[in-house]
């Protein structure tokens, strides 16, 4: 089904990436109705983030748990089945075809609503970095193999860099959703990121949903800025 918000802030994914369940708990206190999803990796995860997540679930947020899974089959299964009782909106897993076909067989299995995203490549790689990891081609070649293969699979959802937002609408076609990190307000440092993008220009590009983190958790205020974004997003979609 395809991603159909009801408000421009449901697009926007805020990233809690910071070391403590407590910080966290503060950037949720200070966003609070500002941003659509929270998401959790695995830095906070190993500081008692799942706990949180549950929290979060309870009072009425959308979750992402953002875990990358990517293992034997039993194992990615097992571990799908587990997060889709905790209830969070959104899970990733690395786009590998037997973890897809496997996670998908699980989620079905466990029932619910949870939507498996899988993530095509890093956004902090290039095509330099491919070829280092023993990748034949570049970046491009191997985005559009794997959203390929996850819409084959049936995953609900790709993570992408917003560069490869519109090719990959192309391969996907209009049903599956596209989530992009490696947003930046413009004048905002890129970070470890490689391939980044306005979040109205992702927008514009086909994206349905934009994970932005250290352009909020940074800012001064960090309501004023994740409403900011909210805006752009807004007149992006227009």
């Amino acid at each position: 089904m395809p991603f159909q918000p009801n408000h421009p802030r449901e697009r926007l994914i805020l990233a809690l990436d910071v070391p403590t369940v407590e910080e966290a708990e503060a950037v949720v206190a200070a966003t609070r109705g500002a941003v659509g999803v929270y998401k959790i990796g695995h830095q906070l995860v190993f500081s008692g983030g799942l706990a949180l997540a549950e929290r979060l679930i309870r009072s009425g947020e959308k979750v992402f748990l953002d875990l990358k899974l990517l293992d034997i089959d039993n194992t990615v299964a097992h571990g799908v089945q587990a997060v889709a009782a905790l209830g969070p909106a959104f899970l990733t897993l690395h786009a590998y075809p037997k973890a897809m076909r496997a996670a998908v067989a699980a989620k079905a299995a466990s029932g619910g609503s949870l939507s498996l995203l899988a993530v095509t490549v890093l956004t902090s790689m290039d095509d330099a970095d491919l070829t280092e990891a023993g990748y034949a081609g570049a970046v491009r070649g191997l985005v559009a193999i794997r959203a390929a293969q996850a819409r084959a699979a049936g995953i609900d959802g790709l993570v992408c860099s917003p560069e490869e937002v519109a090719p990959i609408r192309a391969i996907v076609g209009p049903d599956m959703m596209l989530v992009t990190p490696g947003v930046r307000p413009a004048g905002s440092a890129a970070g470890d990121q490689k391939r980044v993008m306005t979040p109205g220009d992702a927008i514009r590009a086909g994206a349905d949903l934009l994970v932005v983190g250290r352009p909020i958790l940074a800012a001064a205020d960090r309501r004023v800025a994740a409403e900011a974004i909210v805006t752009e997003i807004a007149n992006a979609a227009r």
